[in-house]
């Protein structure tokens, strides 16, 4: 056990567990098969673990903390028990991530690791409930599009169903045009601004989507194989690029042709930009990886996508007031804006709105969308479909989805 534990960043979500209400602990990166939930009045101890203090430390400052005396075995006990789960910032936790990363990168192909959870694991299955969310959507009129840019969800399909069909039923004809489809999807867990790589293809219950492993390794070595793979292991559990891909997969399975090769493309947060006066458009690692990308895909028919939703808001994002019809109204507005700049290709205009609020409507799709609009430069675009939708259980709170096209 570390001499000052530290915490690794964990997903804490409220459960009852044996009847008592009790704090689960999510490693988004899954390092060891134990699950652990811990007692409401213990959650203290978590904030106290900032690799500041000692244990003798921890336990004063926790007892100050909840005016009472707790045992000092009862917060070494929890302490070990987070270091046996991998959930300290350490050595165990680090040769867990090492051998999780071996064990990813010796698979055959990165797993649909969502499949059979969030959409089916059966082809026919999953073509008839991808099919069905699109069954209502006229599409008499619409000329084949062979643009260059996809803006499309990556909310569970239950929800965001119809808005993934709308767009990537009108993309059709650029998806299956296309040499080459690059992927910018949100890395919901990533560092500030990282660019995260993987040469692994992605699996769908299709088949598998090839990599196209020599331009990863180009974009390796133009921003360094520590920055390209420092975080690969996202990959394995992020649903923004796995979501894109399977749709990506539909298309080319409705069309009976084999699918294109592709890039994924994992986008850290922007949010040290706006709090560190720095911006995203003098940051080295990216400028070169984006510029690396436009000369090696100066010849080729590229469709770039960026797999993301828009503002999360709402007491279930620790907002202290309920989405009602005024606010629904205002957020439509705000979205709507952004919409527009992404439309005329204005990434400066996009990230100015985003940052002049910073980022209080928390747009999960910040950093993928504009390093998207980098890539295709001049541009214009169609709003296909938007949708706020509910994001508990009483309609209090929301995500905000949308779908454009970009020429």
């Amino acid at each position: 056990m570390s001499e000052n534990p530290q915490l690794r960043y964990v997903d804490v979500q409220p459960v009852v567990h044996q009847g008592q209400p009790m704090w689960y602990l999510r490693d988004p990166l899954a390092l060891s098969e134990q699950q652990l939930v811990m007692p409401q009045g213990l959650a203290p101890l978590l904030m106290l673990l900032d690799g500041t203090r000692d244990a003798a430390a921890v336990h004063t400052e926790f007892c100050r903390m909840v005016g009472g005396d707790v045992p000092l075995d009862v917060i070494t006990a929890a302490i070990a028990q987070l270091d046996a789960a991998c959930l300290l910032e350490n050595g165990n936790a680090q040769r867990a991530r090492t051998a999780k990363l071996a064990e990813y990168r010796a698979l055959p192909h990165r797993p649909p690791t969502f499949a059979g959870l969030s959409y089916p694991d059966d082809p026919f299955l999953l073509n008839r409930t991808l099919d069905g969310y699109g069954r209502d959507d006229d599409l008499n009129g619409w000329k084949p599009w062979n643009g260059r840019g996809l803006i499309a969800p990556h909310i569970d399909f239950p929800r965001g169903g119809h808005v993934y069909a709308r767009v990537w039923q009108r993309a059709r004809a650029a998806v299956l045009a296309a040499d080459l489809i690059l992927i910018f999807g949100t890395d919901h867990n990533g560092g500030p601004g990282t660019f995260t790589l993987t040469r692994q293809h992605y699996a769908t219950p299709y088949g598998v989507v090839p990599t196209d492993t020599a331009l990863v390794d180009q974009l390796a070595d133009a921003i360094g194989p520590d920055a390209a793979f420092a975080e690969e292991l996202h990959h394995r559990q992020e649903h923004s690029l796995e979501f894109a891909v399977v749709w990506l997969h539909h298309v080319y399975q409705q069309a009976g042709v084999p699918p294109r090769p592709v890039v994924p493309i994992l986008v850290g947060s922007f949010h040290h930009f706006m709090h560190n006066g720095s911006h995203p458009a003098t940051d080295p690692l990216l400028q070169t990886a984006i510029n690396r990308l436009k000369a090696a895909t100066a010849d080729k028919k590229v469709l770039a996508i960026a797999s993301v939703d828009f503002a999360h808001v709402g007491p279930a994002f620790n907002d202290s007031f309920n989405m009602d019809t005024p606010r629904r109204t205002a957020l439509r507005e705000a979205d709507q804006q952004l919409i527009e700049a992404i439309i005329r290709g204005d990434e400066a205009r996009f990230y100015d709105r985003i940052a002049a609020v910073n980022d209080q409507n928390r747009i999960c799709g910040f950093s993928p969308i504009y390093l998207l609009l980098q890539y295709l430069e001049t541009t214009a675009g169609i709003s296909i479909a938007y949708d706020q939708c509910a994001a508990d259980e009483d309609d209090h709170s929301l995500v905000s989805i949308a779908g454009i096209l970009l020429e």
